[in-house]
């Protein structure tokens, strides 16, 4: 029985579980590095208090529900708290893993110890995860301190944070084994402000043309965004599975991609 997970695991990712040992080790050096973690706290932050709060002194309040209303920085603050653990997951696993694995050539010392490539994926993908959780606590408390959580299902929207995360940070580090140049990160940025802007961010999906409609309900944001705010503004329904499904197909088939691709580029 023991050897059941190994024989079900792809083997690309054999062995991923000592991927908390690079964990550990990302985590020292962040001690001397703390500041680039901090830096990408603030950006949705300060959204949030500009758009979230002076804007919406001039939109007023928006519906809620239950056929109830709610105040446009409480609409707002849930789809910024998604925009945030997207953030953590993907800085954390494109521009550092792509740092370590080109530059730093960090993972060939790895390799010489116990560890192999399905730890280093693991490892990777593991402190992404972790930097936006770290996200999702610090803008959770904004939230709280703001005035902005008016549920208590708004508890749930941590791991809710943590698995809008792990996808964006399986998938990035996938994508990140397919980078030739530093160049090929402004794609990074083409992905991620249209689905920062346009995920429901900070209108309602109804306000936009149905074509447009097809093409955000397609987009994982948008379905982070979904979950979290349906949990923060407590609309719990059953249909918040599918979002969470959607959600953790997408991390899993991002570490799976990325275990073989770190695999093929360490050990060719």
């Amino acid at each position: 029985m023991t050897t059941l997970p190994f024989r079900v695991l792809p083997p690309s990712l054999a062995g991923a579980g000592r991927g908390r040992l690079l964990v550990e080790r990302n985590l020292r050096v962040f001690r001397r590095n703390w500041w680039i973690i901090v830096s990408g706290f603030f950006e949705p932050v300060f959204y949030l208090l500009s758009i979230g709060v002076g804007i919406g002194h001039l939109v007023g309040r928006l519906p809620g529900p239950r056929g109830g209303t709610v105040a446009y920085a409480v609409y707002v603050a849930p789809a910024l708290l998604a925009a945030s653990a997207m953030n953590g997951g993907t800085y954390e696993s494109t521009m550092n893993v792509y740092f370590k694995l080109k530059m730093a050539k960090t993972y060939d010392g790895v390799l010489a110890t116990p560890l192999g490539p399905g730890a280093v994926a693991a490892g990777e993908i593991g402190t992404a995860l972790l930097r936006g959780t770290i996200y999702g606590v610090a803008f959770l408390t904004v939230m709280a301190a703001l005035g902005d959580v008016t549920s208590p299902w708004a508890a749930l929207a941590l791991p809710g944070a943590m698995l809008i995360g792990f996808a964006f940070a399986a998938t990035g580090m996938a994508c990140t084994t397919f980078m030739r140049s530093w160049a090929d990160f402004d794609l990074v940025q083409l992905a991620v402000v249209p689905l920062f802007l346009f995920s429901t961010t900070f209108y309602p999906l109804a306000t936009y043309p149905r074509w447009l409609q097809v093409v955000v309900e397609l987009t994982p944001l948008y379905h982070g965004v979904t979950l979290l705010r349906a949990l923060c503004l407590g609309d719990v329904h059953v249909g918040l599975l599918a979002h969470a499904a959607y959600l953790s197909a997408m991390g899993l088939a991002g570490l799976i991609v990325a275990g073989r691709r770190v695999r093929v580029l360490l050990l060719r």
